[in-house]
């Protein structure tokens, strides 16, 4: 595939009229845009509610106040800049502070606008870290985007935790398969370096972003194909995105193509509420029915994935809605003590987050605590 040209000016996207990057142009400023050729060419731009379009270019209803910088407050988890640890088994470094294109409902825009502090600058001290920390099986390579370093550069990483012993898995956190699958596609040093972690008994798991089957494009699962050849393990994570994949028959649809590319669906998220979000954020009952009618429509390999809030208190999945009540457990808490405490609130159809229902005065948290041998 030829080499993608990536484009970060608004005023360079010919499709759009003069006006129409002129009034994007605060928006972009306030929130940096990125992109690139390959991802633009799957735009049908006669189509002013194309979901691709949707993803990644800029809305004037960004501008409006609402979320934070760091909604799921991070912040509380950062033991050095770039090495975040929130719950035991699993440390997550921000190796990068690029991606293959800026999505437009991204819960880390401080990291484009704060770049210097938030990313991994000492991996040394980040390795010694994880070597003093026997629980930490799983390390998390995010950002940004890994893969929009050099493999060079990510060998450098990969080969610094590998000697740690209990470390078992690498996992990459990537859009790239669906931004820029060339990337992937034309490095067969990338392929090597998969393929010799794994010979050294870690495994390499790469979570892909895809979040509407047009993204799914012939380059894209190939380049999943070359990845599962390469030795790596490939799961998918999306954000329920208004205007994008907040419709049944659209999400099923995207839960269906992925099984078939051998990606299992693995988690959908609830747009967290991060600043400039407002306009591409579901409510959290509906996008639980979204979600709920969506798994009904797929056979069992295409409904595994959960439909959760990663709030600062830890990975909160919805399971089930009353007239009356919605409930929740914690799939991961912060606090391991929480994990899998199961919680019900009144229903509010207006809430977008976990504190819109911790703001009501009625709401409970059910004793429900298993061990070896069931409920207690």
């Amino acid at each position: 595939m030829p080499k993608t040209k990536y484009i970060n000016k608004i005023e360079s996207i010919e499709p759009l009229t003069e006006e129409q990057r002129r009034q994007l142009q605060p928006v972009a400023e306030k929130y940096r845009f990125r992109s690139n050729e390959y991802y633009l060419s799957l735009i049908n731009w006669a189509d002013p509610r194309d979901p691709i379009r949707n993803l990644i270019i800029p809305q004037l209803p960004e501008l409006e106040e609402w979320g934070k910088l760091d909604p799921s407050g991070e912040h509380n988890y950062t033991i050095l800049p770039g090495l975040e640890h929130k719950y035991p088994s699993t440390v997550l470094l921000l190796v990068s502070n690029v991606c293959g294109g800026i999505c437009r409902y991204c819960f880390r825009k401080r990291v484009f606008i704060q770049s210097d502090q938030e990313i991994l600058h000492d991996l040394p001290a980040a390795v010694e870290y994880i070597r003093s920390h026997p629980e930490i099986t799983n390390v998390l390579l995010t950002g940004g985007d890994p893969l929009v370093l050099s493999t060079a550069r990510l060998r450098e990483i990969i080969e610094a935790i590998m000697p740690v012993p209990h470390v078992r898995i690498i996992r990459l956190g990537s859009k790239i398969p669906a931004f820029d699958p060339a990337r992937i596609l034309d490095d067969p040093e990338l392929a090597a370096l998969i393929r010799q972690a794994c010979d050294r008994n870690k495994q390499i798991y790469v979570m892909t972003h895809f979040i509407h089957t047009r993204e799914l494009t012939a380059p894209a699962r190939l380049a999943a194909q070359y990845l599962h050849q390469a030795g790596a393990l490939l799961a998918n994570q999306t954000p329920l995105i208004r205007g994008c994949n907040d419709d049944p028959l659209v999400l099923a649809d995207l839960f269906r193509e992925l099984s078939f590319a051998g990606i299992p669906p693995y988690y959908v998220f609830q747009c967290r509420p991060a600043s400039g979000n407002k306009p591409y954020a579901v409510p959290v009952e509906e996008g639980f029915r979204i979600f709920e009618k969506a798994k009904s429509l797929v056979s069992g390999l295409a409904k595994r994935a959960r439909f959760v809030m990663s709030h600062v208190s830890g990975k909160i999945e919805i399971v089930g809605l009353t007239q009356q009540n919605i409930f929740m457990k914690y799939h991961r808490a912060a606090e391991e003590s929480d994990s899998g405490d199961f919680l019900m609130f009144l229903r509010n159809p207006q809430a977008y987050w976990f504190d819109d229902y911790l703001a009501a005065v009625n709401w409970q948290k059910v004793d429900w605590h298993f061990d070896a041998y069931g409920p207690e």
